[in-house]
């Protein structure tokens, strides 16, 4: 049957939790220097990114490649207009058929979820969604594998999201509910999750015997938390707004003081690229609290468990 990874709640707990196991398999034979198999031997891959990437470009390459698939990447000025947010010459449900016929699984990584939709509804091959600007589901499995390998358990923590309620607060938020932990978010008003995610939220607490907050002091969503998370005050796409972020994004700032309000074990996560000396500063992101560079290597790991779940079982 075809699966899609459209937002992370297409994910069941037990699927959760078999996608973490292999991908700390695939994270033990990386650490003894396995890095070759042949378990996709023969697939493809289908890449379609309208937006800059680094870790996820990457991740999803080096996974296909490492499992013996052939990674195949398409820009958006290759195959929709010109990375602007702009519809190109040919429709998606045309871009996806004409995949479907070469690859075996589309990963997207666009501007609108409605993109995703439209790619997931049209082909009968896996969609995963690489981010949109309502979910990045991926980042979200990521940061679960990170959270395991440095707290082990993770029912009961208590993770804090502080700065622009975006898709990457919205997965994670997804995420810490199913898993146990209680989420708590700050941001200013008028930039808090969108109402109908906060629903989806408080529904996942109930169903998960959990606790959630949507806050805008700081220091009360970082009270206390085992997790401290933020995220670039100014995603892709909304450049225009980057005078008006600055200042109503100022107090959001990760420093030392505001984690001197979390767990003297607390550890912070950044999806990345980091804006430093914005959301974060330079003692904070560097310090010995900071995984982020472990929570990186972690996409590489959970690519390759989606992408051998996906099309091998």
């Amino acid at each position: 049957m075809k699966r899609d990874l459209t937002t992370y709640l297409d994910l069941s707990l037990s699927d959760v939790e078999d996608l973490m196991q292999l991908a700390e398999a695939f994270q033990q034979k990386h650490r003894r220097g396995e890095r070759k198999e042949s378990t996709l031997d023969g697939r493809v891959v289908a890449m379609i990114f309208e937006k800059p990437s680094l870790r996820t470009k990457v991740a999803f390459e080096v996974a296909a490649a490492s499992l013996g698939a052939t990674p195949v990447f398409l820009s958006s000025s290759q195959i929709m207009a010109s990375g602007n947010d702009q519809r190109g010459r040919e429709s998606i449900q045309d871009i996806g058929k004409n995949l479907e016929r070469f690859a075996d699984i589309l990963v997207a990584r666009v501007y609108h979820h409605e993109i995703i939709r439209e790619l997931a509804d049209t082909v009968s091959k896996p969609v995963i969604n690489a981010l949109c600007d309502r979910y990045h589901p991926t980042q979200a499995l990521a940061d679960l594998m990170a959270i395991r390998w440095h707290k082990k358990e993770t029912r009961g923590l208590r993770v804090a999201f502080v700065g622009d309620g975006n898709n990457v607060a919205t997965s994670l938020m997804h995420m810490s509910l199913m898993a146990g932990m209680e989420f708590a978010i700050a941001s200013p008003k008028g930039y808090a999750i969108p109402v109908e995610e906060q629903a989806s939220g408080r529904q996942l607490a109930r169903t998960h015997n959990t606790k959630i907050s949507f806050l805008h002091e700081p220091a009360e969503a970082v009270a206390g938390a085992d997790v401290v998370y933020t995220d670039t005050f100014v995603s892709m796409g909304q450049e225009a707004e980057k005078e008006t972020r600055a200042t109503l994004f100022a107090p959001y700032q990760v420093n030392p003081t505001l984690m001197k309000a979390a767990k003297d074990d607390a550890i912070f996560m950044h999806c990345l690229p980091a804006h430093r000396g914005e959301e974060v500063t330079n003692n904070v992101i560097d310090s010995s609290q900071s995984i982020v560079f472990d929570q990186a290597e972690c996409r590489l790991h959970v690519v390759k468990a989606l992408l051998v779940t996906f099309l091998t079982k």
